[in-house]
């Protein structure tokens, strides 16, 4: 997910909207920063005209997490309420490996995502994503018997459901090695752990037109949405990433591009957004901040291919 975060235009230092923003009865929102503090992220999403948001709760790419103070999990809960904000989910650090060979390595894999679940549960998040990992120097069973156990310890003796968060398995874009641009393999993961924690998936769109799955035409979209609901579930994706891809079909390369402006083009997120099937679902963007002001353009974007009848100006599900 390449987010150039120096290029983000810093919306907290602009005037607030004078009216709230327009609603979508598909819950639309995008990885936001959260500059300042954890707690900003929710104010950002608010003016950025999300009704959903996604965040990291510590740098993705440092194994130091940050330290989150009671205040600011308590002004994150007053803000998600004050503009309904939901859900919240919580993308897990790029520096885990949960399908690991290296026992130093794995073992602060468990260590980290312990601490991810931690986070995610003082911010009252409903779900915390995760990569499955890279299975390099074993077979593809073990990677899947190795991610599974690593979340399985991490979250031990956490009570997620108390906590009403779920973990999402999140499908890849297939490069060598790495679990999860399979359905069957994401449904795999889910199907093992679902007897110790609360979990299901997360689908990347970018990640399954690289991956070789053709959401692009009318008859594609279909079939891969049924491949879908016979390996995982519609019902258990409650989250998608809408990203474009930079890279061709069946590439395996994951570079996400704005929305309507990459080898998946427009047609497809109109489709995913306005499909009866997947009401329930939250629809989030990871796309790139090239110029100031890409987030909110992404944003409307997504907003603008939604059916009239979908639309809202006040408060959705």
């Amino acid at each position: 997910m390449p987010i150039s975060m120096a290029r983000e235009q810093e919306i907290l230092k602009l005037p607030p909207p004078k009216r709230p923003p327009r609603r979508t009865a598909p819950r639309i929102g995008i990885h936001t920063s959260t500059a300042g503090g954890v707690e900003n992220a929710a104010e950002r999403a608010w003016r950025l005209g999300c009704s959903t948001f996604q965040i990291f709760s510590s740098s993705p790419r440092q194994w130091k997490p940050y330290d989150l103070g009671p205040k600011q999990c308590a002004e994150m809960r007053r803000l998600r309420e004050k503009y309904d904000l939901k859900p919240l989910v919580i993308h897990a650090s790029y520096l885990l490996n949960l399908a690991g060979g290296n026992p130093e390595f794995y073992a602060k894999t468990i260590a980290a995502f312990r601490g991810e679940v931690e986070r995610a549960l003082a911010l009252c998040a409903d779900y915390l994503v995760v990569h499955p990992g890279s299975f390099r120097g074993a077979s593809r069973e073990e990677g899947l018997a190795r991610a599974a156990y690593a979340i399985r310890e991490g979250a031990a003796g956490l009570d997620l459901a108390k906590g009403s968060l779920t973990v999402l398995v999140e499908n890849t874009a297939g490069a060598e090695y790495s679990l999860g641009a399979s359905f069957e393999h994401v449904a795999a993961l889910v199907g093992v752990l679902r007897e110790y924690i609360p979990v299901a998936a997360c689908m990347d769109t970018c990640h399954i037109h690289v991956a070789g799955y053709d959401i692009v035409s009318p008859e594609g979209y279909q079939a891969t949405l049924r491949q879908i609901d016979e390996a995982v579930g519609l019902a258990n994706i409650p989250v998608w990433h809408c990203n474009d891809a930079k890279a061709a079909f069946g590439s395996k390369l994951d570079r996400h591009q704005h929305i309507g402006q990459g080898t998946i083009g427009t047609a497809p997120f109109k489709r995913l957004l306005n499909d009866p099937r997947l009401a329930h679902a939250a629809f989030i963007a990871e796309t790139p901040i090239d110029q100031p002001g890409d987030d909110r353009r992404n944003v409307e974007a997504l907003k603008r291919l939604v059916g009239n009848s979908q639309s809202r100006h006040h408060k959705s599900r």
